[in-house]
């Protein structure tokens, strides 16, 4: 699994939520909470920012040519 799937499944099991309570908590369909835990790229960055905005957590772009910290 990649980090993100991980991350998220780790996390959601913690406060004891299945996928299906957890979509509806962050606000985002089932399925989107299962292509994440199963790794899937082809994913809407909204969408998967509205699942770690759970946790208190943000993806953002990154520019390649700015050293990261």
């Amino acid at each position: 699994m990649n980090r993100l799937a991980d991350f998220v499944k780790q996390r959601r099991k913690e406060v004891n939520l299945t996928q299906e309570e957890f979509a509806g908590r962050a606000g985002v369909a089932l399925t989107v909470v299962r292509k994440i835990e199963q790794g899937k790229t082809n994913l809407h960055m909204d969408k998967v920012n509205l699942v770690l905005k759970m946790f208190g957590h943000e993806l953002a772009p990154v520019n390649s040519k700015e050293p990261v910290e």
